[in-house]
């Protein structure tokens, strides 16, 4: 539930939620590749870690978003400019981000992901969107989930249309069934969550549920790896099951956003897109204005930033 006794607005929660997104994957990305136990003290967990602390990405100055943040803007970039999900006009600015860092700060591409970057070697090869993503049982990283954030806020289809939509961002660098269904109910969370619904989270999986056929890869993802792991804790690993599971195990320990976010990161090891991820849900949760003015302060590439945020809120 939010934090707030005041209303929070639909704009205030896309703002937020966008926001929220950007600053944890900033907030994550000093500690990326850290075991649990080799990281600062929680309260310690800033933009700018200790000075003691070997940070990863020494050159990259804090505040910058990685490959979660970038890939993110790549996707509402093109729903903005295309007016609906427009898989190869996705994929160029995919390719463009990779090749010449476009919508990375500073132009500087410092992350990818294995399995994004087989994907978008294939796509370079000619591929096909739909065919580029590998799509076996191994091949569930969180790369397609990190950046599925802007199609909950931009869509104004029905459930049923934002979830192939979901499914289909996802299969151009991630084809897996379990990384699908994670992109679809983390759209339908958001959703849920925008639209003020008792219990976001629940409400997400009935809805999921509805729509999955009998016997489906998509109802045996769900079935079988995502709500079985619904009471196990998250390690806030690559996996993308691990990564919503953890993602959720932080949020419903309660508190406010950036107490959320440094228990997110906290977790070690993948701490720039768990953090992201769940940024994501409470800032849309709680709202811009409740993510500490300090991080917000210290997020760089507003240049970038500013005008795709401007262009969503003005589409209502």
């Amino acid at each position: 539930m939010p934090h707030s006794s005041s209303p929070i607005s639909r704009e205030e929660r896309v703002r937020g939620a966008l926001l929220g997104l950007l600053v944890g994957d900033a907030l994550g990305v000093p500690y990326e590749f850290t075991a649990p136990e080799e990281l600062p003290p929680m309260a310690s967990l800033e933009m700018t870690p200790p000075s003691d602390f070997r940070r990863a990405h020494r050159s990259v100055p804090p505040g910058t978003w990685s490959d979660d943040g970038a890939q993110a803007l790549c996707l509402l970039a093109s729903l903005l400019d295309k007016g609906h999900l427009d898989l190869d006009d996705f994929a160029a600015r995919l390719l463009a981000w990779y090749e010449r860092g476009a919508f990375a700060v500073d132009g500087r591409v410092f992350d990818v992901g294995v399995q994004t970057s087989t994907a978008l070697r294939a796509l370079m090869g000619g591929a096909s969107p739909r065919e580029a993503g590998p799509a076996l049982e191994k091949h569930n990283g969180n790369g397609s989930l990190m950046r599925v954030m802007p199609l909950a806020l931009w869509h104004r289809g029905s459930d049923r249309e934002l979830v192939r939509d979901a499914y289909d961002q996802s299969i151009v660098t991630h084809g897996h069934a379990r990384s699908k269904v994670c992109c679809a109910l983390y759209c339908l969370w958001s959703r849920a969550i925008l639209e003020e619904r008792q219990d976001p989270w629940r409400h997400a999986t009935r809805v999921m549920r509805s729509m999955l056929g009998r016997g489906s890869a998509e109802e045996e993802a769900l079935e079988e790896h995502i709500r079985p792991d619904e009471a196990a804790r998250g390690s806030g690993s690559g996996y993308v099951v691990d990564t919503l599971r953890s993602a959720r195990m932080v949020i419903d320990e309660g508190g406010s956003v950036e107490v959320t976010l440094k228990r997110a990161v906290a977790l070690g090891h993948d701490t720039d897109t768990t953090a992201c991820v769940v940024g994501g849900i409470v800032g849309a949760r709680d709202g811009a204005s409740a993510i500490p003015e300090r991080w917000r302060a210290a997020l760089r590439g507003q240049g970038i930033l500013q005008p795709l945020l401007e262009a969503l809120l003005r589409r209502g």
